[in-house]
């Protein structure tokens, strides 16, 4: 019997499970170490944001998808690696042995360079503990419908995608109708968001066209952009009231290195991603974001007993962007390979592609397509993006009324 270990629920090995239910390998024992019971799917969490999708929509339920594919579930959180013994660590089990592991337990926005960052502000990544943040406001908005000012740090396409969307869920919350971009003049409570970015032009990884039109939809909804600013501090500000039950108007303060000092209800802090501290030190070979380097077979180059996927490889022959759409594309090359080592057989080379379609959703059912030199604009993109990610849910979901949660 070979012990087989996945840590993390991210895409690529939802679909290893998924794969592993379908065709399974006798001899082996196969099991999850996830910290949560639920993956999100992100290709639909700007849409749950916005409020297009509820939880189950847009999750995968890994207790039913374990099930599925005959494997253990750890419901713990893993923080070390022990390579001599060829053992993961776990934040409240025992120590879990492997003979061969996979990692995919995508990334988190870098908020160590920047004071105050970690402690004070809400990280878009892990998902889980950003939609409790988000939940808890919208709460409070929805139950006061004061003025409320929210500041998002980092102008990539996660940050832009995400201000578009907070703002629709928000302003449907105060009945603000949506379908006009010109929304900028609608009651003294209209959410305030502003948007920081380093340099002086949004979504740097885009072509001019799409840069521009998103920059233009920011701007005529009353988004305000901050270009060009290099937040440097994050303070905890006074509360203070205008009203009795009323939310506090300011909560977080935040300074950038031009002398700029704003105060906000809330700071959500999408910025470059970065891995855990614990990879790096656990002897794997990283790059200098500490991402496990891999080969062309999502082999640990210097661990071949040890594979990763998602945003937390990087491919040497092939460096991609951290983007779900690659994780998802990892899957089925992770699973033959993982298959064919424990089969002793010759594993299979994997290239990435090296231009993907990006979908950027604008908060009103409407998505701007950006490829290369490409943008193309229009509600039957979103209509398509929602048939895509529904088809791909669908496959998950299928195995969660097979298998229901009995926990």
């Amino acid at each position: 019997m070979k012990n087989l270990v996945l840590i993390g629920g991210g895409h690529s090995h939802a679909i290893v499970l998924l794969m592993f239910g379908m065709k399974p390998l006798p001899g082996v024992r196969l099991t999850l170490i996830s910290d949560v019971t639920h993956t999100p799917y992100s290709g639909m969490l700007p849409g749950h944001i916005a409020g297009f999708y509820n939880y189950n929509e847009c999750h995968i339920n890994l207790l039913s998808l374990s099930q599925f594919a005959q494997a253990q579930i750890f419901i713990d959180k893993a923080i070390a690696l022990d390579l001599d013994k060829n053992q993961v660590i776990c934040n409240e089990r025992e120590p879990v042995n492997f003979d061969i592991l996979s990692i995919d337990i995508g990334s988190t926005p870098n908020t160590l360079s920047v004071e105050g960052a970690e402690k004070y502000t809400t990280p878009a990544k892990p998902v889980t503990e950003f939609l409790t943040n988000w939940n808890q406001l919208i709460e409070q908005y929805q139950n006061h419908q004061n003025s409320l000012r929210i500041g998002i740090v980092g102008g990539g396409a996660g940050g832009v995608e995400l201000a578009l969307n907070m703002q629709s869920r928000l302003l449907t919350l105060a009945s603000i109708p949506t379908k006009n971009l010109a929304i900028k003049s609608a009651t003294k409570y209209l959410p305030e968001i502003h948007l920081f970015h380093r340099d002086i032009q949004l979504m740097t990884g885009h072509n001019q066209l799409v840069r521009r039109r998103l920059e233009k939809i920011l701007i005529d909804r009353g988004i305000q952009l901050h270009l060009g600013e290099t937040v440097c501090k994050i303070d905890k500000a006074e509360s203070s009231f205008t009203t009795h039950n009323q939310l506090p108007i300011t909560h977080y303060q935040l300074q950038c290195e031009s002398g700029l000092k704003m105060k906000f209800n809330r700071i959500f802090w999408v910025t470059q991603a970065a891995a855990p501290n614990w990879i790096k030190t656990s002897g794997l070979s990283t790059d200098n974001q500490g991402f496990i380097q891999v080969n062309d077979y999502l082999q640990s180059v210097s661990h071949p007993q040890i594979f990763a996927a998602g945003d937390i490889a990087t491919m040497i022959n092939h460096p991609r962007p951290k983007a779900g759409v690659f994780a998802v594309r990892q899957g089925k090359p992770l699973f033959e390979n993982l298959q064919r080592l424990l089969l002793g057989k010759p594993l299979k080379p994997f290239v990435p592609q090296k231009q993907y379609l990006g979908l950027i959703g604008t908060g009103n059912k409407n998505a701007i397509a950006s490829r290369g030199s490409i943008m193309w604009e229009s509600p039957l993109l979103w209509y398509w993006k929602n048939w895509l990610d529904r088809q791909f849910m669908k496959k998950f979901s299928n195995v969660s009324n097979s298998f229901p949660n009995r926990l």
